[in-house]
């Protein structure tokens, strides 16, 4: 049975610049992919287009294009990327000054700025529908070379060589999800080997991780792997920590097919060697879904460290009068205290916490140095120790993050080969409705775990591992029992019968006041945590300490439980 091995080289932009050389360098390869776009990156393109229109592509992979052009060439190896961004035209363009003879393809139409989309979004820097994976097929099939895309969906940079290469059709649901979830798993680069990590002293952290390969099967049949001599790993546990990364619910949404995650199977077939079986898919829904980001005003912060004694009261003596000499208050004024003293301390950085003041307007000049100097200007005149961990500085615009749904039939899904002729796209001719928002009812396993069996106080995490991040304003956060834990079956019964909704808000009290749904994945041993609103207005307007919501799941481990102490290894 013919597979193709295909491999990622970027995860996000700003990713590590030499990895698409290690991919090319360092094993076979029939196809190389990388992944550059998120929301937020959306919103920076967009900033980076308003400055000139020329732009709106992630300029890093023509830097590393340029390195490794002709070594792609020679190793007649094909590459499909979202680098294109905003501008996919410019991006194919740039590509055919470093090689005329390269073929570039490119696939548009999700621009929904653009005068052809006849459509207007007021006040938006960036609309973006999420295009599937037909488009980038088509390019391939025509012999690109190099496939630029605008905003596919992530996993579709995977999914499009496989419907190419076995001619995988609309009604290949199965199949089509199955390319899916080796997409979904490649497309946060190290993420799948042992980044960001949970367990990561199980794994090899002495040298650079190796980036992700998936080798798959006309049948649907999915092997992750990594190139020999690299670092991390891929096991059981690294591949199920990026299947349940910001996926909302065990019905994972894309335009040309919705995977059933809870139809997944993972087996350890060799080190390094983890094969995804029995993936099942349905029918696609009616629409997809289209990113928007608007500027949302200005902001600006100062962190006021305060050391030793009597904190609480020194924090609320430099509140009291920052606040009073503001000429205006601004639209929103935010504080938190953040508490990182000890008794006793050894250093002065052990006697300190920082006060943070973070401040948003319409108006920058409000939130600018009229804000961060009269901060400063209370140096002399505030509590005992008083010193800010910057200088004073202007107010940054920010942006905000909604998310439209549209028919896939107004969305037009265009693709330039590269002899310049133009392909539209069809949209699925069989669709499920319209499934956005869609969340579905909280899932728990009753167990009939007997509340009389002894239990040991014990952080969270000495049970589960955990991966979060974002998705819009909200935080998804994915648990689960290590695949090594000896009675992982009764482990994941109990987990899911203990961690509800409510246990959520008590254990991460900023979700108290929040919507919580808790979503089953038994054949991962896994949850799936949805929390509404975590992050507010989107990753680009949060204050958050952590506003990407990366370490949610870290707190979470963090947590004391009382675990039953049969199940504590």
């Amino acid at each position: 049975m013919r597979t193709i091995r295909v491999g990622n080289c970027s995860g996000f932009y700003g990713d590590r610049l030499s990895a698409m050389r290690e991919m090319l360098e360092g094993g076979p390869l029939d196809y190389l992919t990388g992944d550059y776009l998120a929301e937020l990156t959306m919103l920076i393109l967009g900033r980076d287009r308003l400055k000139n229109p020329e732009l709106g592509y992630a300029r890093t992979f023509l830097r590393q294009l340029a390195d490794c052009l002709q070594l792609a060439k020679s190793a007649n190896v094909r590459i499909v990327t979202n680098a294109g961004g905003l501008n996919p035209a410019a991006l194919a363009t740039a590509i055919r000054s470093l090689d005329a003879d390269v073929e570039v393809a490119y696939v548009c139409g999700d621009d929904l700025l653009h005068p052809e989309s006849g459509r207007t979004w007021p006040g938006a820097l960036t609309a973006n529908a999420y295009l599937g994976a037909f488009g980038i097929a088509e390019a391939l099939r025509a012999g690109a070379g190099i496939v630029v895309t605008g905003r596919v969906t992530d996993a579709s940079l995977t999914l499009g060589p496989a419907i190419a290469e076995f001619g995988w059709t609309r009604d290949d649901l199965d199949e089509l999800a199955a390319g899916i979830v080796a997409g979904h798993v490649l497309e946060c680069g190290t993420q799948a080997t042992g980044g960001n990590f949970s367990g990561f002293t199980t794994i090899d952290t002495s040298r650079p991780l190796g980036f992700p390969i998936a080798e798959l099967s006309a049948d649907g049949t999915v092997v992750i792997t990594k190139h020999p001599g690299t670092g991390g790993a891929v096991t059981v546990d690294t591949v199920t920590a990026q299947l349940v990364y910001e996926i909302d619910t065990p019905r994972y949404l894309n335009p040309d097919v919705v995977t059933r995650l809870d139809t997944v199977q993972l087996t350890q077939k060799d080190q390094d060697q983890v094969e995804i079986s029995g993936v099942r898919g349905s029918a696609p829904p009616a629409t997809t879904k289209v990113g928007i980001n608007r500027l949302g005003g200005h902001r600006n912060a100062v962190s006021f460290v305060l050391t030793g004694l009597d904190l609480d009261t020194k924090a609320a003596w430099v509140r009291r009068q920052l606040e009073a000499g503001l000429p205006k208050r601004p639209a929103e004024m935010t504080w938190d205290l953040v508490r990182t003293d000890r008794p006793d301390p050894a250093t002065q950085r052990e006697a300190s916490a920082l006060l943070c003041c973070h401040v948003k307007d319409p108006d920058p000049n409000l939130v600018g140095r009229a804000f961060s100097s009269a901060a400063v200007e209370l140096a002399l005149a505030s509590y005992p120790g008083f010193h800010v961990t910057a200088p004073p500085a202007e107010a940054s615009p920010f942006g905000v993050f909604e998310a439209a749904y549209l028919p896939q039939s107004e969305v037009p899904h265009l693709v330039v080969l590269p002899d310049g002729t133009r392909l539209h796209i069809p949209p699925p001719p069989t669709t499920a409705g319209s499934l956005e928002g869609v969340s579905g009812p909280e899932t728990t396993v009753g167990t009939g775990w007997d509340s009389e069996r002894a239990t040991t106080p014990a952080p969270l995490g000495r049970l589960v591992y955990a991966r979060s991040g974002d998705k819009g304003g909200a935080a998804n956060v994915g648990v689960w029992i290590p695949a090594g834990h000896p009675r992982r079956r009764d482990a994941y019964d109990w987990l899911a019968e203990w961690l509800d909704a409510d246990r959520v808000r008590k254990l991460l009290p900023e979700a108290a006041e929040l919507d919580v749904t808790v979503h089953a994945l038994p054949d991962l041993a896994a949850l799936n945590i949805v929390i509404e609103g975590l992050l507010g207005a989107g990753v680009a307007a949060s204050t958050r300490f952590d506003p990407q919501a990366k370490a949610v799941g870290e707190w979470l481990r963090a947590r004391n439980a009382d675990i039953p102490t049969e199940l504590l290894r």
